[in-house]
């Protein structure tokens, strides 16, 4: 193993030896650190660990090059036996991060984590395209420096994912955008969205985005396609980052001001700051309860298609305005009448009779973040918080749409909750799903009206950015926005496995055709079952059921040892290849036994019972292996 730079941090440890003991409370957690050559190494490692785990005092011993003990004595208050825990052995196993602290994921980012490296479909799944047109000059050094000043000042183009025990997002201090330019004698437009999906990322290595410019004949506009991670940004995020890029290519290709403050590391700190009493009191009572409607489609069969499927529908003149105005008379604004509409066809979907809760999760904006300045920063911020509304046919329109009203207002007040934890304070199983579908009401697209005059004097014009796919990982997400005009788009993106084509495109038809209805009800104080009746003659669109996901063991035995020798346990972690924890068994020539954990679950202890049993002797652990950003080997 090369030693690093000092600036780097410390090298790798390449394996962690775990002392066996009682585990009584109180005791001292003895482990053996391999690898870190260098004293100072090891003390630079040491001081990190006592940073991030205040809960334990820390001393280190050395044995000699590439053999450390470190103790980690807990303090007087822990209580329950001193153990291993899935963030202390990501920080003694992981990679050393070069540019900051890094950040354990939960809530939404982690499950698009889980999904996009344990779930079938391919990389493309879990990209997004988004692209627009630019005519005029085009300085394709200004360009390509703009996205680099971008880079240095927006901390999430440097971030990446590692996964060592544990889900962290890892800053590193420096990352370049990949800018190409083709041409369209080169390629088609389609062929260069399919292989661009069919790219992917590494998940390991910043940044996460990238772009390609197709340029035409001279003086053609130029199609920009932008393309991202979905774990890291969204829509939101892209559009904050286009405006900064403006910015910079107006200013000769260089970001006035230094990095972005705050940022998404800010915005953790602060998280980990707020008092969770309230949420707790709130999503206790307001999750979905068991039982409540969230699919838009009633039970059908398998849809015989795989994929993503996009539609737009497009709520224009006069329609648009009249929603606004008939929102706007009963104290709602459009996203209420949109969540209205999107409950009463959850409704029908589930063939009900009576009143029935009916589910559907609402993207909030960063906006909505307490934290000041965190309406600017780029990168996901929450989950998609769960709206739950009761629906009685009975019950006046005017009921309902008070309904979501006033849900929209309650989750607002705590728009950093994550689904995880409103799993947890409800009492539901790590990974449950709550919703079925996702309604997001986003802001403008575009640079802004005084970024586009500067543009325009230079004789640049850009249209409005376009999203090839806005998904959530739930079967169906709908993004709302207004145009130019006054008009409402609507872009829905579904799991094509879940909903056909054709179910997809009723779905999506119904819902704009209820939009469209409520402008023009005569009846003012008209029932819920009376809107619903205007679909009578439609029929309700299928959705085939989720597939039941394959489970394995959480340990597995690679190859059996001597009764008396040590257990090698090497971490099986998402993202790493497939098949080098099998190599390593069988090239292994020592006594020791080789098990497998596998740690794509949920954060906890990581040491099962079934483990425990083989260190019953007193045996030692020698854990290994690291998540897909750690070192080579």
């Amino acid at each position: 193993m090369s030693r690093r730079d000092a600036a780097d941090g410390p090298g790798p440890v390449l394996a962690v030896v775990h002392e066996a003991g009682r585990g009584a409370p109180g005791s001292t957690l003895v482990l053996g650190l391999r690898g870190l050559r260098h004293d100072a190494d090891a003390e630079v490692f040491a001081a990190r660990i006592a940073e991030r785990h205040r809960g334990f005092r820390v001393t280190l011993e050395g044995h000699g090059p590439g053999r450390h003990t470190l103790r980690l004595l807990p303090d007087a208050a822990a209580s329950g036996p001193t153990s291993l825990s899935a963030e202390l052995l990501a920080d003694l196993l992981g990679p050393c991060p070069g540019g900051g602290e890094p950040l354990t994921l939960d809530g939404y980012r982690r499950e698009l984590l889980v999904e996009a490296v344990t779930r079938p479909g391919g990389p493309e799944r879990h990209v997004e395209q988004i692209h627009w047109n630019w005519a005029g000059p085009l300085d394709r050094a200004r360009f390509d420096a703009a996205w680099q000043s971008v880079c240095g000042r927006e901390s999430v183009l440097r971030a990446a994912f590692d996964w060592t025990a544990v889900p962290r997002l890892l800053l590193h201090p420096c990352a370049e955008v990949e800018v190409v330019h083709r041409t369209r004698t080169e390629i088609t437009w389609q062929e260069l969205l399919d292989a661009d999906r069919a790219r992917g990322f590494a998940l390991t290595r910043p940044p996460l985005l990238r772009l390609t410019l197709l340029e035409g004949e001279p003086g053609a506009p130029t199609r920009v396609l932008l393309t991202c991670h979905r774990a890291l940004l969204d829509e939101r995020g892209v559009h904050l980052l286009l405006r900064a890029f403006y910015r910079a290519y107006l200013a000769a290709g260089v970001l006035p001001g230094g990095e972005r403050r705050p940022d998404l590391w800010d915005h953790a700190r602060w998280l980990a700051r707020q008092s969770t009493e309230g949420a707790r009191e709130l999503w206790t009572r307001a999750a979905p309860p068991r039982g409540a409607a969230t699919a838009p489609g009633r039970p059908g069969a398998d849809t015989r298609q795989s994929g993503e499927g996009h539609l737009r529908r497009r709520l224009g003149e006069p329609y648009g305005p009249r929603l606004r105005s008939w929102a706007a008379a009963r104290g709602a604004g459009e996203s209420s009448a949109l969540h209205l509409v999107w409950a009463l066809l959850l409704y029908r979907a589930a063939a009900a009779e009576g009143p029935l809760p009916v589910s559907f999760g609402v993207r909030l904006s960063g906006g909505d973040v307490a934290l000041p300045g965190a309406a600017g920063i780029p990168g996901l911020l929450g989950s998609a918080l769960p709206m739950t509304v009761r629906v009685d046919p009975e019950a006046p329109l005017s009921g309902l749409l008070q309904q979501v009203h006033d849900a929209r207002l309650e989750m607002a007040a705590y728009p950093w909750v994550s689904a995880d934890r409103i799993r947890e304070w409800s009492g539901r199983g790590p990974g449950e799903r709550l919703t079925d579908s996702v309604i997001v009401f986003d802001g403008p697209a575009g640079p802004g009206a005084d970024v586009g005059r500067e543009l325009a004097a230079q004789g640049i014009g850009v249209d409005a950015p376009r999203a090839v796919g806005a998904g959530t990982g739930v079967p169906v997400t709908v993004v709302a926005r207004h145009e130019s005009g006054g008009a409402l788009l609507l872009d829905a993106v579904y799991d094509r496995a879940r909903l056909a084509d054709a179910d997809a495109a009723a779905v999506l038809g119904q819902c704009v055709g209820l939009l469209r209805a409520l402008t023009g009800l005569p009846d003012p104080d008209a029932t819920v079952g009376q809107v619903l009746d205007l679909l009578a003659d439609d029929e309700a669109p299928a959705m085939a059921a989720l597939p039941p996901v394959p489970r394995r063991a959480t340990l597995s035995t690679l190859r059996s040892g001597a009764s008396s020798a040590d257990v090698i346990c090497l971490l099986v972690v998402p993202g790493v290849v497939g098949g080098c924890y099998e190599l390593f068994a069988r090239e292994h020539r020592g006594p020791q036994t080789v098990v497998a954990l596998h740690l794509d679950g949920p954060p906890g202890a990581v040491v099962p019972p079934a483990l425990a049993v083989l260190l019953a002797s007193g045996r030692r652990l020698v854990l290994g292996g690291c998540g897909p950003g750690g070192p080579s080997r």
